[in-house]
């Protein structure tokens, strides 16, 4: 991770770690960069629907316009879409204004060049020196100066992209909805209604201050309460913009990425569709997900935790199916990148074909009870090469043996430690997790 870039891209609370400044220098540095060797370049901007993204999507709009790039705004929208239509339109590189699933004071600035991925390590580094003021760039002046357009219409033809992947209809299906008041206010509720679903949308009316609260995959529970309430076949709850997705299934119990890797994994490997047999995920990963695929032949390739190391293992690899348990499910066939929408309709899909509950698809999947325990710190470098905390992860993994395991990482985005156990039972999870952040909370 650099300065400024974590794992998902810029992000901070917006108008303090994150202000429209560094916005706009980003916005600026990026027009240079492909305005030099793309002259007149298009540069595609989107955002959710937090308060500050208006803002920050003006920020960076001026700063690509200043160095001559065109940009291309399209308004509320996934950050799938965005990642699709720079790679199949002649987008030099495209912006996604976002901080996922953070509350609505935060904000983000993700980056993806024209392969629908994320920029480069050297390029988010030259970025950073451009934002420090290390390195100058020359400014557009005249008719050289870019312009800013509406292109609002892009999300139409993602919407038809991701549609025209299937040929099978919902109507057999009653599916409730969740929102988080967030970007797929554009998207799930009018692509899941054509393909003949009955709906029931909730949390779908954001007013700046709502994304994410007390809604979407992070706070699931009212999603639950209404698939409990009625005879839902399942729900669907994405983040706050729209690149991952938690399912709750018929009996109200949540089914997170795990559950969707090996549902979609074992019927893509029946039909002979797993390319090499394999399928990516993190550390992060239940325990239960790698025997349960163990015991069908299956194969895992492990990254590290973020969907850029899941995909980076894809392409190198050639695997097409990978993710993460937080929701984050990349089918390379299809996107570069997580796609919640794109993910429910793969989940569907495999229902429909084998006219199976979310329910019966999961009955052999044994997870492993875990407990994740985020502690926030000063030094998250310190934390982890402290030797008492070193030699307690030690201790617990012999303890564990086969039976479970610790891990203990940093966030990518925030200044915390995670402290993550998995074991036979919820006591023994929470015993073994005391121990590490007890640790960390007295010597922080």
């Amino acid at each position: 991770m650099g300065k400024y870039f974590g794992t998902d891209g810029i992000r901070g609370y917006a108008n303090a770690s994150l202000d429209v400044n560094r916005a706009f220098l980003v916005g600026q540095y990026l027009g240079y960069h492909f305005n030099k060797i793309h002259p007149n370049c298009k540069i595609l901007v989107g955002k959710d629907t937090r308060l500050s993204s208006d803002m920050f999507e003006n920020a960076i709009a001026a700063g690509a316009t200043s160095t001559g790039a065109n940009v291309y705004l399209l308004s509320t929208c996934p950050t799938p879409c965005v990642a699709y239509l720079v790679k199949n339109e002649d987008f030099v590189c495209g912006i996604m204004i976002s901080a996922s699933h953070n509350p609505y004071y935060d904000n983000g600035i993700k980056v993806f060049s024209h392969d629908g991925v994320k920029i480069s390590a050297q390029l988010e580094d030259q970025i950073e020196k451009y934002i420090d003021q290390v390195t100058s760039i020359e400014l557009a002046s005249g008719d050289k100066i870019g312009r800013v357009y509406n292109y609002e219409s892009g999300l139409t033809t993602y919407l038809d992209y991701i549609g025209s992947q299937f040929d099978f209809k919902l109507d057999k299906f009653k599916i409730a909805v969740d929102c988080a008041n967030g970007s797929s206010v554009t998207t799930a509720e009018k692509l899941l209604k054509k393909m003949g679903a009955v709906c029931t949308i909730i949390n779908d009316q954001p007013d700046g201050l709502n994304i994410n609260t007390n809604c979407g995959s992070t706070h699931p529970q009212g999603l639950q309460q209404l698939v409990k309430s009625s005879d839902y076949d399942l729900g669907l709850a994405f983040d706050g913009d729209a690149d991952r997705l938690i399912v709750v299934d018929a009996n109200g119990d949540l089914v997170d990425g795990d559950y969707i890797l090996y549902i979609c994994g074992k019927y893509l490997s029946v039909n002979n569709r797993l390319n090499k047999n394999t399928i990516v995920t993190t550390v992060m990963a239940n325990l239960g997900l790698f025997k349960s695929l163990d015991a069908l032949n299956i194969d895992t390739d492990i990254t590290g935790v973020g969907d850029k190391y899941v995909y980076e293992s894809m392409v190198k690899n050639d695997y097409i199916l990978g993710g993460e348990q937080s929701g984050h499910i990349i089918f390379k066939q299809h996107a570069t990148t997580g796609d919640g929408l794109l993910t429910a309709l793969k989940l569907l899909e495999v229902m429909y074909y084998e006219n199976k509950s979310i329910v019966e698809l999961s009955k052999d999947l044994k997870i492993f009870p875990q407990l994740l325990i985020n502690t926030v710190v000063k030094d998250k470098e310190f934390i982890l090469n402290n030797e008492e905390i070193v030699s307690e992860v030690k201790k617990i993994e012999v303890e564990l043996g086969n039976n479970g395991r610790i891990l203990v990482r940093p966030s990518g985005t925030e200044m915390l430690i995670r402290v993550m156990v998995e074991a036979e039972s919820d006591e023994l999870c929470s015993k073994y997790t005391k121990r590490v952040v007890d640790i960390i909370e007295r010597i922080n």
